[in-house]
């Protein structure tokens, strides 16, 4: 039987079909509603093989350690059912893809997805999850490759060419063409209304091209396309508060982030880096949160061991740092630099050493040590990328490396990554840019007067 991609599948249900294509067109979308139509597939199939290794995929995906041993069963029932109803080529690239991630290798997981994708290159399954994949690892450029390379093989009835703008959009976006990106992202939200996702990545345009207002006008009368999202909705509202903060409008970010940002208290890596990086990025503008940082240092605290992205480890450091959790920084910071020596999966092999000193920036700027957190925060920078998320993510630590620059005397150093940061935005300056060439302007006034002012 086929799905409504065009997809040969193993499935012979005619209800599982519908359940399954009801799945994948959920997963495109973010919708809360995908795992609930993933159980309503195995349970009028459960020997569907490939059901199993992408519900194993969607707990990898989640970053929690807790979460390994669901995604294991799901592995091993996705195994057990190969023996009874073998499977095809491409579903078997799908479980290969699933055991190589299990065992640390992202990347190799990769290989299998473009594998599926060369010989089905419409398959909006494997072409999503190749992204997801490649977003929590930092490859932008090879988003946008392999988007690239499916795209002629997207008629114009597909059913997820809405959905393969979108993704096209945040490629684009995060490889700098940022005209294109805009362009490309409104033609998906045509096609597809409820895609979020593309929804998003114009809503990152606005971001790097310090086009606050613009962004807001762009989400303002748009809430149903992530409305019906998982937490992925959290993180939409997250963008329009930066947007709000950009403009100054502190009350209406405080707000947001109260009403919507943290309307749940989760404790999903996802939805703490975005309370996290607003709630420094207040404070940064000098900004009292109250104290909004218990809850997120809580959570944070039972999570110093889960070593799953590190991503998630700095998210959670900063809510430790911001928290005063001396006890959980400790424990943190040991574990971090157990995993420099003892790293097992590939990307941890990767981020290991830059994390652990971007930890040890985060940590030594909530001590005031603005010389060891500047200097370990600038080691770690160049790799950043690498840490996965997005440009507006990983711009928290961005802004701390700056201001931890400031703070420390070292002008010029800060001045430049700046500077770097204004290049990479289109050349645009933003409230945060031109607030910290105010200050590196006037603190080499206040040295330039020092320096005149005779000794006593």
């Amino acid at each position: 039987m086929q799905d409504v991609f065009g997809q040969t599948t193993t499935l012979s249900n005619h209800t599982a079909l519908e359940d399954w294509n009801k799945t994948q067109l959920a997963f495109l979308a973010h919708s809360a509603s995908t795992p609930i139509h993933l159980g309503a597939t195995l349970d009028a199939a459960p020997d569907f093989a490939l059901g199993h290794a992408v519900k194993a995929m969607f707990y990898l995906l989640l970053g929690r350690s807790e979460l390994i041993a669901t995604a294991q069963d799901a592995r091993a029932a996705a195994l057990k059912s190969i023996l009874s109803n073998p499977v095809s080529k491409r579903e078997q690239h799908f479980i290969d893809a699933l055991i190589v991630w299990m065992n640390g290798q992202p990347r190799a997981a990769l290989a299998h997805f473009e594998m599926i994708l060369d010989a089905n290159p419409e398959d909006a399954l494997a072409m999503k999850l190749d992204h997801a994949v490649r977003f929590v690892l930092g490859d932008a450029t090879g988003m946008r490759r392999m988007i690239e390379k499916v795209m002629p093989a997207y008629s114009t009835d597909h059913k997820a060419l809405g959905y393969l703008k979108g993704c096209h959009a945040f490629t684009l976006e995060e490889t700098g063409d940022y005209a294109r990106a805009q362009s490309v992202g409104c033609e998906g939200m045509f096609l597809a209304p409820d895609d979020a996702w593309g929804l998003h990545a114009v809503a990152h345009v606005h971001d790097m091209t310090a086009d606050a207002a613009g962004g807001i006008k762009w989400l303002t009368g748009r809430e149903s396309a992530w409305a019906h999202c998982n937490n992925f909705r959290y993180h939409v509202w997250w963008h329009k508060a930066l947007m709000h903060l950009d403009l100054g409008e502190i009350e209406v970010v405080l707000d947001l982030y109260d009403q919507q940002i943290r309307a749940d208290k989760t404790d999903d890596y996802r939805d703490i880096s975005n309370a996290t990086s607003l709630l420094s990025r207040l404070e940064l503008d000098g900004v009292n949160v109250g104290d909004r940082w218990e809850e997120l240092a809580a959570f944070s605290a039972n999570r110093t061991e889960d070593g799953c992205l590190i991503f998630a480890d700095l998210h959670y450091m900063l809510a430790l740092v911001c928290g005063q959790r001396d006890a959980a920084i400790t424990s943190m910071m040991g574990r971090l630099h157990r995993d420099a020596r003892e790293s097992r999966t590939d990307p941890q092999k990767a981020m290991a050493k830059p994390g652990l000193a971007a930890a040890t920036g985060l940590a030594a700027f909530g001590e005031a040590e603005y010389d060891k957190a500047f200097l370990n925060l600038a080691s770690a920078r160049q790799y950043m990328q690498g840490a996965g998320g997005s440009h507006a993510q990983r711009d928290i630590f961005e802004r701390l490396t700056i201001d931890s620059g400031i703070r420390a005397g070292y002008l010029d150093e800060a001045e430049d990554i700046l500077a770097q940061r204004t290049l990479q935005r289109d050349g645009k300056v933003d409230g945060y840019a031109a607030a910290r060439q105010q200050l590196i302007a006037d603190g080499r006034k206040a040295a330039g007067f020092a320096s005149a002012v005779p000794a006593q």
